[in-house]
């Protein structure tokens, strides 16, 4: 949360989080993805790169999948979380 909160006193206009929730307790990811959309909402572009696909895809507009270093799917967030290929492989759960 300091990195973040250092990162927005300069008022970027891009703001880059690489894993942000990494290591973190659940309660606390729940925490920095809210503070995430906070900022985004006042205006700040947000780039996240975060393993935790249904979560980053909540709170995002647009989406890229990687696999292997290669984009593999991209979208609007929504049609990712709902697409079967990716609820399967990346969300863990199956499409029904």
């Amino acid at each position: 949360m300091l990195a973040i909160a250092r990162a927005i006193l300069s008022r970027p206009k891009l703001l880059l989080l690489d894993e942000p929730s990494m290591g973190l307790a659940p309660l606390i990811v729940a925490d920095i993805f809210k503070i995430i959309k906070e900022i985004n909402e006042t205006g700040t572009t947000v780039l996240l790169v975060e393993q935790n696909a249904r979560q980053a895809l909540k709170i995002s507009d647009y989406g890229y999948v990687l696999e292997i270093g290669k984009i593999v799917a991209d979208g609007k967030a929504q049609d990712l979380l709902n697409d079967p290929r990716i609820m399967e492989a990346y969300l863990g759960r199956k499409s029904s």
